[in-house]
């Protein structure tokens, strides 16, 4: 890019030059443009499911030119929340990422204060975020609003890192191959058997965590 374009950008070269830029251009935006303006957290829900659902196709099937824009959306779905919030008198952008990256040297004491590495990493990570938000369970703080597959996931996540012993736990190794192959099958054998599967999952799901949670009980 030659330097009169980088200059009609605002580029001075530095990085987060252009995320400064964003910011700007996204309160022109809540200032000047009527739809814009109108927008609340609730009303740019489904935007942020959208356009997250586009990225992961970048990810997955896309070009690297597809994950640059995808990511600048999600990135622009940020700012703006994070200008509603400062509108409300509540947070800045600012705010947003000093919180964040204060979140990530606490939870890297191996990289940042000089502790040694821990033997299990994620278990370690878990068990430091339990601590923090002062939570009772291994579930807490899953996201209700997970797709289905995505929250037993995320369960499973749960108790294998730090979660209560005793609990029925399936840990017979299965490649990423075999996982979607039986995954499928099941899917397909439930439409035949007129099952919702979907529905299905759930219910299992939160049975299992009924059963995490009593295991966890004094």
């Amino acid at each position: 890019m030659a330097a009169g374009e980088r200059a009609d950008r605002g580029d001075t070269g530095a990085r987060g030059a252009q995320l400064e830029r964003l910011v700007r251009v996204v309160d022109r935006l809540r200032a000047d443009c009527p739809w814009d303006a109108a927008q609340t957290h609730r009303t740019l829900v489904k935007h942020l499911i959208e356009e997250s659902a586009e990225l992961v196709d970048a990810i997955e099937v896309g070009s690297d030119d597809d994950l640059r824009e995808e990511l600048g959306d999600v990135l622009m779905q940020v700012v703006l929340h994070a200008r509603i919030a400062e509108e409300d008198g509540l947070f800045t952008i600012d705010d947003v990422a000093a919180a964040t990256a204060d979140k990530l040297i606490a939870r890297h004491p191996h990289v940042f204060a000089g502790e040694g590495v821990p033997e299990d990493l994620d278990t370690a990570w878990e068990l430091r975020k339990r601590a923090v938000k002062h939570r009772d369970s291994c579930l807490d703080g899953i996201a209700g609003s997970l797709p289905t597959l995505a929250r037993a996931a995320k369960t499973a996540q749960r108790l294998d890192n730090g979660g209560p012993d005793g609990v029925p736990f399936a840990a017979e190794p299965i490649t990423s191959v075999e996982a979607g192959v039986r995954v499928l099958r099941l899917v397909q054998r439930a439409q035949a058997s007129g099952v919702d599967i979907d529905q299905a999952v759930r219910d299992a799901t939160r049975a299992w965590e009924d059963e995490i949670r009593a295991a966890e009980e004094p």
